[in-house]
């Protein structure tokens, strides 16, 4: 019975495909006689399949022009859901998504899902970037190692030989999963970072988790808690980076934030400028106020 339902509905995406076939050119496909194809055929009738056959010169079996897949096999909820997950999908693929979206549109005989619109790139250097994640694309498919100049969060500059093995988004951010050659173990690499990305013959031998984002930082393990005093200048920020903060009476804001320690935390401070004052702890004050004499000090 399972390899009759297979066949069955086998018979319906071949019809689908071809538009028409004959009852011997099934029967050879599946390896049956033409008197089990008439009585698949009866059985897709009976399910409700708008199938048809036709006798003599250009006759055979065919399906009504204006079908499609029915609920029976996708409900309307599904099938709004598959052409929206495409039409997101098309931000990272669009030359091949556009068109099968509108192939599965029409075999679904449901319009495009025009409600969702994602563009990953940034507003600047998008040529490059589409460069970049296309060459990774290319090397994780075909099992190719990359090698690239990376910067690290101390501003450490050095080429690294890396086995790609997920392109992942997190955040607000690319970042390639792979093994690297110079550290020997698995790492994180953000695409911002890299330069002069090269594919290479050599092949991967690792492979990925299923689940690479899940449960890991990808940043050093010390994590410094701040309390910041924000202003209200500064209020998109706040809405755009922040998720613990209270307004004051005044517009500006007191947030709650963990972020890793190092140069990468004083950079980020600096971006707000004259407009955030770091509350707690005491230490990153003072380092803070440290590296703005130095600072100053070259100017």
């Amino acid at each position: 019975m399972r390899l009759q339902v297979g066949r069955l509905f086998e018979i319906v995406y071949l019809l689908l495909d071809k538009h028409k076939m004959t009852a011997a050119e099934l029967a050879v496909h599946f390896e049956v006689s033409p008197r089990t194809i008439y009585r698949d055929i009866e059985l897709l009738a009976e399910a409700g399949i708008p199938v048809y056959m036709s006798k003599g010169k250009g006759g055979g079996i065919a399906l009504l022009p204006e079908y499609v897949l029915n609920k029976a096999v996708l409900t309307a909820q599904e099938k709004r859901e598959l052409l929206a997950s495409l039409s997101a999908v098309e931000a990272v693929a669009p030359a091949q998504t556009v068109a099968v979206l509108g192939k599965l549109s029409a075999l679904l005989g449901k319009p495009e899902a025009d409600w969702i619109e994602v563009d990953f790139s940034s507003w600047g250097g998008v040529e490059t970037q589409t460069v970049q994640w296309e060459t990774l694309k290319t090397a994780i498919l075909n099992k190719n190692q990359v090698c690239f100049l990376y910067s690290n969060g101390n501003g450490e500059t050095a080429k690294r030989k890396v086995e790609p093995l997920k392109l992942c988004f997190k955040g607000q951010g690319w970042y390639l999963y792979g093994y690297c050659h110079t550290r020997q173990a698995e790492r994180f690499f953000k695409l911002s970072r890299m330069r002069k990305l090269e594919l290479l013959t050599e092949k991967v031998q690792h492979t990925a988790p299923h689940h690479v984002l899940q449960g890991r930082r990808h940043f050093p393990d010390r994590f410094v808690t701040l309390t910041l005093h924000i202003d209200a200048e500064m209020a998109f920020r706040v809405y755009d980076e922040l998720k613990v903060y209270t307004q004051q009476p005044d517009g500006s804001f007191i947030a709650t934030i963990a972020m890793p320690d190092g140069e990468w935390l004083y950079q980020y401070l600096f971006s707000y400028g004259p407009h955030c004052r770091v509350l707690a702890p005491v230490q990153v004050r003072q380092e803070l106020r440290s590296y703005l004499q130095k600072i100053l000090a070259c100017c």
